[in-house]
């Protein structure tokens, strides 16, 4: 039996159950996603970064950000952003350069070990974007409605921390 199957989703108000295990799968499926970023990347031998420093990565892109844009923007949730950045610069993966306005603010962008990288990342995801298709359950129609639903999700927890509701 599915684990969410246990719920009658048509019984108001939604059961305490039914939210708790959608807060586990989400947060399952992150560590899921860090793992097979490790797995991957230890199979290539890149084992001097971590995975929540490859995806930061793969998110600022072509970008040039700073630290506070990078959480702001949703590419990176953790607490220790400017940990995992000097890490990046101290490895040679970021360039980072005072700006020039606000002497205070450092903004960052990859350099050409961080682009390949970057490039390992999207092969990785585009493959698995590829064989999703071939997964029953996970077209691309079924994928986008889920995203849908992770995005309103996201909606009403970003407006408890804002206090709206």
């Amino acid at each position: 039996m599915n684990d969410l199957t246990r719920f009658d989703v048509t019984d108001p108000p939604m059961a305490l159950g039914l939210y708790l295990d959608s807060m586990a799968l989400v947060e399952r499926l992150h560590r899921l996603l860090l793992d097979v970023i490790k797995d991957e990347f230890e199979r290539l031998g890149v084992l001097e970064i971590n995975p929540v420093q490859a995806l930061l990565l793969f998110n600022v892109g072509e970008k040039e950000v700073t630290a506070g844009e990078l959480k702001s923007r949703g590419y990176y949730q953790g607490s220790n952003v400017s940990y995992n950045l000097k890490k990046l610069v101290d490895l040679g993966y970021m360039h980072h350069q005072r700006c020039e306005i606000d002497r205070r603010s450092v903004r960052v962008k990859l350099t050409t070990k961080g682009r390949e990288v970057q490039a390992i990342m999207k092969i990785l995801f585009r493959q698995h974007g590829e064989k999703m298709q071939s997964v029953q359950g996970l077209d691309a129609a079924t994928v986008m409605e889920t995203t849908k639903t992770l995005a309103r999700l996201e909606r009403f927890w970003t407006e408890q921390i804002r206090y709206i509701y």
